[in-house]
């Protein structure tokens, strides 16, 4: 590549320090030049440990897009500022990388695409899950047909006890919602794309406010405030296709089951079938036989050495920079990314109202 591209980063919190500010700095075509956070120290300390040597700092997310020499922005800020912070990012002649789930809500995300459109820049959405080494095999064998046509799919995002209980996590105001915006949109990203299904028919949800109400309660990150806690601590979809393909999605962060798995998905198809849930498994029927071949997923060439992978954020990373200087569509398009929030917020009005959701 010709280009170094010269980077800005508004939100300096920790999906920025990380996941996007270390896969950039493994970038030998990238510089990060400007950070913004409204916590001044924040992005004071993200510029020394990841910035050039004259990068500059805001707490206005503003000042930095009036900067013309900054060619791409990652917005990595609560989910209720996405849309206003890449849309003002787009118009202001930036290609943008902003964190999951698109937005808030899915007219924000309609707005996000419309912009991209508008402007004719790029715009993509950090579901980094698909950049696994088993995602990247997965969708292979889809895109291969070698599981023929998938007609129905679980989405797994099942924590037992893990509630995070810092930043805004627990404020719906703020996010919109708990572990369905938070990982349930990772795995129905996952199952989506595997799928190549974009064209949801209907869709019937459920959120639940259990465990959340419960004081001093075991959690990985230490008990939460239930009074805080404004937010599902379980969600449930079910997804029927205009193909009638089903998806049945599962999302918790404090529920009382003990399989559990995040961003995993299991597919079942007229040729054969995969889970990700003991390592990446394909199934299916052979000379009236039935099989399953466990996937090695690891570089190994001999017993003494592991080999040599690339992170999924610096994969990620990698071809999101390669998207914006081959001129072509990012791994991960708005238009996809607007579908997932589309069916999420239908799941989350469907538990408010009791009715299935019908699309257009």
């Amino acid at each position: 590549m010709s280009k170094v591209y010269r980077i800005g980063i508004i939100g300096c919190g920790g999906i920025a320090t990380g996941k996007h500010m270390p896969a950039l700095k493994n970038q030998p075509n990238a510089e990060m030049v400007a950070f913004c956070d409204i916590v001044e120290e924040r992005a004071q300390d993200a510029a020394k440990k990841f910035g050039t040597e004259d990068a500059k700092v805001y707490t206005d997310y503003r000042e930095l897009l009036a900067d013309r020499f900054i060619d791409i922005v990652h917005v990595c800020t609560p989910n209720d500022s996405h849309a206003d912070i890449s849309i003002a990012s787009l118009e202001a002649g930036k290609h943008v990388m902003c964190e999951k789930p698109m937005a808030k809500t899915a007219a924000d995300a309609r707005r996000m695409v419309e912009a991209a459109k508008r402007t004719g820049k790029k715009l993509t959405i950090g579901y980094q899950n698909r950049f696994r080494p088993d995602s990247q095999y997965l969708k292979r064998v889809c895109s291969d047909g070698e599981l023929g046509d998938i007609y129905f799919a679980k989405a797994h995002a099942i924590r037992r006890r893990a509630v995070p209980t810092w930043g805004v996590f627990l404020d719906e105001e703020k996010q919109g919602g708990g572990p369905l915006i938070d990982i349930g949109t990772h795995a129905l990203d996952l199952t989506l794309w595997m799928m190549d299904n974009y064209k949801p028919k209907v869709v019937l949800g459920t959120a639940f406010h259990k465990l959340s109400k419960k004081e001093n309660a075991a959690n990985a990150w230490g008990p939460w405030d239930p009074k805080k806690f404004t937010v599902e601590d379980s969600a449930f979809g079910m997804i029927i296709m205009e193909n009638g393909a089903t998806i049945m999605l599962e999302s918790s962060w404090a529920i009382n089951m003990l399989q559990t798995g995040e961003a995993k998905t299991t597919l079942c198809g007229t040729e054969g079938g995969a889970d990700m849930l003991d390592g990446l498994r394909i199934n299916g029927e052979k000379h009236s036989r039935l099989y399953m071949n466990e996937i090695q997923l690891d570089a190994k060439g001999v017993d003494f050495y592991d080999g040599q992978t690339e992170s999924p954020a610096d994969l990620e990373a990698r071809l999101w920079l390669e998207a914006i200087e081959k001129d072509i569509d990012p791994v991960v398009t708005p238009e996809q990314a607007c579908v997932v929030s589309e069916i999420l917020e239908a799941i989350y009005e469907s538990s408010k109202t009791g009715k299935a959701v019908y699309f257009n």
